[in-house]
């Protein structure tokens, strides 16, 4: 969680991968020294770098907007539109980096620290389910989980009849 890897290193492996492999620290930095250097820093208020985020996610969306479903590996794209993407993933990670350090955040012990919470909301095992609101899982007992783990009450349609009835 704490490296991005380049492309170069996900398919060649070896020497050559430990050598791309980047921190999150490292591009915290760059991106300090980059915005130092540009007298930018004045510019980079949390706000105005989330604003610059959600452009950049929206340049990123405009990609997929006409392709449909896109398989994973993006089979049938051209070079130049990975290569656009590749941007675009590069602009939205490098401003996420830029306003986590901007808000003092660690934004590799929060990543994983979420990854944490998410595994304990939506335990893995064969009884639970994605659905539109999350996690359902049941366990030994029968009784269905939702997301957060609290027991859900199931009730049957005929059962509310009857209660609307009498």
């Amino acid at each position: 969680m704490n490296a991005v890897v380049s492309e170069e290193a996900g398919a060649g492996g070896g020497a050559a991968a430990a050598a791309a492999a980047v921190t999150l620290e490292e591009l915290r930095k760059k991106m300090a020294d980059f915005a130092r250097e540009r007298d930018w820093e004045q510019y980079h208020s949390p706000r105005n770098l989330l604003l610059a985020l959600v452009g950049e996610v929206g340049e990123l969306s405009e990609i997929f907007q006409w392709k449909g479903e896109v398989p994973k590996g993006l089979p049938g794209w051209e070079e130049r539109e990975t290569e656009h993407l590749g941007e675009e993933l590069a602009d939205v990670l490098l401003y996420l980096v830029r306003l986590s350090d901007m808000c003092g955040v660690d934004l590799g012990k929060a990543a994983l620290r979420k990854i944490d919470l998410n595994a304990r909301k939506y335990p893995a095992g064969p009884g639970c389910r994605p659905s539109k609101k999350g996690a359902h899982c049941s366990d030994d007992t029968g009784d269905r989980r939702d997301d957060c783990g609290d027991v859900v009450a199931v009730v049957r349609a005929d059962e509310i009849k009857e209660e609307h009835a009498s």
